[in-house]
């Protein structure tokens, strides 16, 4: 591989395998394959990014001679202005892990929360925006000082090729704790990405409401004539985790009122209706009814229902209750 032409292929190659694998996850790329494609946007190419900016050159195998009467050091030490591929290496995975959980912190503090999709854009484009200043980087070092990458699996390991002031030492043991500390890595991030932390999820149920100005008595429709039929909007906003069927009953109760206490005399079903919502969408309902019962005093009860309602639905065992009172005419 020449630096002078191809110094920069793995930074071109990060970023456009970022861009592919984030976009395979946003398509809905699920189950063993969506493991796969994160794990390496997890649990490398952020930290790759990172560490090539911050070490654009080459190690120089330099030795730097010391006087030991004047030191006490009888051991010459290596000076190096750069890393070699397996410290990059193994310096990529830490950093990434560290990157990772800095962002998610982030996202969890803006309003799109802690969820795959923000972590993963802010991961893409923090890891894209890394590897442009390294490309910067490398390209300000002297041409014969870039850094290259070594095509070899050699190249990830410790080895005794290259002359050191320990060469003495066995590097089994390092390659050894490499290795093992690469697999563990690995699978405890592709534990993490099967099995994500979800909070309980849970379902909004509203009535739209009118906009506020100073003659607003009060938010929603609150008059109807009786026998007429007449319009009410509800929405309903799916947070569940999966997608969900609900039915939504109106109630027409007569009722009377002593102070806090409510007594429902009469009860009326007006209407029901279902509704499919995604996870993380939002639907809109229109629901017709026409009230018709004697008295003066009433209101509206909408039940939810997480699926099909029982043979008599009531506000206890519905799963969302919303109580409008209205004025019949």
């Amino acid at each position: 591989m020449s630096d002078t032409h191809w110094w920069f292929s793995d930074l071109a190659v990060v970023i456009v395998v970022t861009g592919a694998l984030t976009l395979g996850v946003f398509s809905g790329i699920d189950g063993p394959a969506r493991i796969l494609l994160l794990i390496p946007l997890l649990l490398f190419f952020p930290g790759y990014a990172l560490v090539s900016a911050m070490f654009p050159d080459r190690p120089n195998d330099d030795y730097q001679s010391f006087d030991e009467e004047k030191t006490g050091l009888g051991n010459p030490l290596l000076v190096t202005g750069g890393l070699e591929t397996v410290e990059r290496f193994v310096l990529s995975t830490v950093f990434s892990v560290a990157l990772v959980s800095a962002i998610a912190l982030l996202t969890s503090v803006t309003p799109g929360g802690l969820m795959l999709e923000t972590v993963l854009s802010g991961i893409a484009v923090t890891t894209v925006v890394l590897s442009l200043i390294a490309i910067g980087s490398r390209y300000r070092c002297p041409p014969a000082q870039r850094f290259t990458p070594a095509l070899s699996l050699e190249a990830v390991f410790f080895t005794q090729r290259r002359p050191t002031a320990y060469d003495q030492t066995s590097t089994r043991p390092y390659n050894v704790a490499i290795v093992i500390g690469l697999l563990l890595l690995v699978a405890s991030g592709g534990f993490a990405i099967a099995n994500p932390p979800q909070h309980d999820g849970f379902t909004e149920f509203a009535v739209d409401t009118e906009p506020v100005t100073g003659e607003t008595e009060t938010m929603y429709e609150s008059s109807y004539t009786a026998g007429e039929p007449q319009e009410l909007q509800a929405t309903i906003t799916n947070r569940e985790h999966d997608e969900r069927t609900y039915t939504t009953v109106v109630l027409l109760e007569r009722v009377s009122y002593d102070g806090d206490d409510v007594t429902v005399h009469e009860t009326a079903e007006l209407t029901r209706q279902s509704a499919t919502v995604d996870d993380g969408d939002t639907q809109q309902q229109t629901l017709e009814i026409t009230p018709s019962m004697d008295g003066e005093e009433f209101r509206l009860t909408l039940l939810l229902y997480d699926g099909e309602p029982p043979a008599s639905p009531t506000a206890e065992n519905a799963y969302r209750t919303v109580q409008l009172p209205i004025e019949l005419e």
